[in-house]
C-alpha cells in the first residue's frame, strides 16, 4: 500500500527550480512545485515541501552543498537532479558525472530518505550544437540507469521520453520546459511514486510566451549571452538563493 508523503525536498538546476514555466509575477514554478501540490492534495492537507535548486548550477555544488542541506532537513522524499550543466561544458567526463550523481543519491537513500534521480528532458533537438549534447545526455542517461539498477533509488526518465523533444513543450528560450512540459515531468515523478495526479496541480496554466523569435533575435538573446557567460565563468545562478531552502507548509492550491 502506497504510503502518504508528508515532507518532500527537491535539489537540482534550473529545471528543478521551474525556469520556462514562470507564473504571471515572473516566479518560476515547475514540475517538483507541481509534484509538491499532488502530494499534498493525495496527503488531504499540507505536506513541508523545500527547494534548494539554483539556476546553472553545475553538479558538484549540487552535490556538495544543496544534497547535505536537504538530507539535514530529513524528508521523507528526496528528489535529485543535476548533470545537465555539466554537459553542456567544452569538455565533460560522463562516467564521473554518473558516478558523482549515483552517490549522492546512494548518500540520501541510506540516511533514510526515499529518493528519486530526476533527468531533465531532451532539448537538443533545437539549441546549437544539439546532436553533440545529445550523445552526452544519452550516455549519462543510460550510465545512471545502470548504476541505479538494483538499489532501492528509483529513475525518473525524462530525456527518453518520446513526448519532450517537440519545440511546443520548451521556452521561448528552447533550454528549458515550458509549463506544459514541465507538467509531463511532473507527471513522470508521480507515476514513479504511485501517487493520483490532481487535475488541478496539473493544469499548466502559467502562460507561455507562444511568440518565438527569429534566428537572429534568438542568438542575440539567448545564444550569445550564455556563450559570454560560459567564457567569464560566470553562471546565471550567481548570487542567487534557494526559493525554498526550508520545509515549509504547503497545500495543493497554494503551488499551483
Amino acid at each position: 500500500m502506497r504510503a502518504t508523503v508528508e515532507s518532500y525536498a527537491a535539489v537540482g538546476d534550473s529545471f528543478t527550480e521551474g525556469m520556462g514555466d514562470e507564473r504571471p509575477d515572473g516566479t518560476p514554478r515547475g514540475w517538483a512545485d507541481l509534484v509538491a501540490a499532488a502530494l499534498a492534495h493525495a496527503a488531504g492537507g499540507t505536506i513541508g515541501y523545500a527547494n534548494l535548486a539554483i539556476r546553472g548550477r553545475l553538479l558538484a555544488p549540487i552535490v556538495d552543498t544543496q544534497v547535505p542541506a536537504a538530507i539535514a532537513l530529513q524528508p521523507q522524499l528526496l528528489t535529485i537532479n543535476g548533470g545537465g550543466n555539466d554537459i553542456l561544458r567544452p569538455r565533460v567526463s560522463i562516467s564521473a558525472v554518473a558516478d558523482r550523481l549515483v552517490a549522492a543519491a546512494m548518500q540520501a537513500s541510506d540516511a533514510g530518505i526515499r529518493t528519486l534521480v530526476v533527468s531533465g528532458g531532451n532539448p537538443t533537438r533545437h539549441i546549437p550544437l544539439g546532436a553533440r549534447f545529445e550523445r552526452r545526455g544519452d550516455a549519462l542517461a543510460e550510465a545512471v540507469r545502470s548504476r541505479l539498477a538494483g538499489t532501492e533509488v528509483r529513475y525518473v526518465d525524462n530525456w527518453f521520453d518520446e513526448r519532450l523533444p517537440a519545440l511546443q513543450y520548451w521556452s521561448v528560450d528552447r533550454l528549458h520546459l515550458n509549463s506544459h512540459g514541465h507538467t509531463i515531468a511532473a507527471s513522470n515523478v508521480l507515476a514513479a511514486l504511485e501517487v493520483p495526479i490532481a487535475g488541478a496541480a496539473m493544469a499548466p496554466d502559467a502562460g507561455d510566451e507562444l511568440e518565438r523569435p527569429r534566428t537572429a533575435e534568438y542568438w542575440r538573446r539567448y545564444v550569445l549571452p550564455w556563450i559570454g557567460r560560459r567564457l567569464t565563468g560566470r553562471s546565471s545562478g550567481d548570487d542567487r538563493d534557494p526559493k525554498r531552502p526550508v520545509l515549509e507548509p504547503v497545500d495543493a492550491a497554494a503551488l499551483s
